[in-house]
């Protein structure tokens, strides 16, 4: 009669295979991993929309100051202007009431300046993007040019 147990003690001995245990640690350690490498990703998506965001609002802002040089805050203290995908809006408090001015050489100049403090609302989409205050020099023509 041969005995049944010869034939398995190379299996238990050997052991051949995965227990239950070592493939319960592989998981645990293959799903720590794979959380912390998801975190990671996550933590990098949301610097790079805080990052683009950012990028958005300081084009935006170059945008609105290279347009508010071409507005007279003495002649249009306060509008709106829709350009490209921006909406700008300003409204201009004086600061400095208008009076004449000097030309370079110390003479009464033909303009009237006067000084503004401006506040600038850039909007896109009906959503506010950025507000800053800018000082602007306002001025009007009130002598004609004379010639000699």
């Amino acid at each position: 009669m041969s005995n049944n147990y010869g034939n398995n003690t190379r299996f238990i001995l050997g052991q051949q295979g995965f227990t239950l245990l070592e493939a319960i640690v592989a998981l645990v350690l293959i799903a720590t991993t794979g959380i912390a490498l998801f975190d990671w990703i996550n933590a990098n998506l949301n610097s790079l929309r805080h990052i683009q965001q950012s990028q958005q609002r300081h084009e935006a802002t170059r945008n609105a100051l290279a347009f508010m040089e071409t507005v007279n805050p003495q002649e249009k203290p306060q509008g709106e202007q829709t350009i490209g995908i921006y909406k700008f809006k300003w409204e201009a408090q004086t600061l400095k009431i208008p009076k004449g001015g000097k030309n370079t050489i110390g003479r009464m100049s033909i303009f009237e300046v006067g000084l503004y403090e401006t506040e600038v609302t850039v909007m896109v989409k009906d959503n506010l993007l950025t507000r800053f205050n800018l000082r602007q020099v306002g001025y009007k023509q009130i002598y004609k040019f004379k010639e000699f």
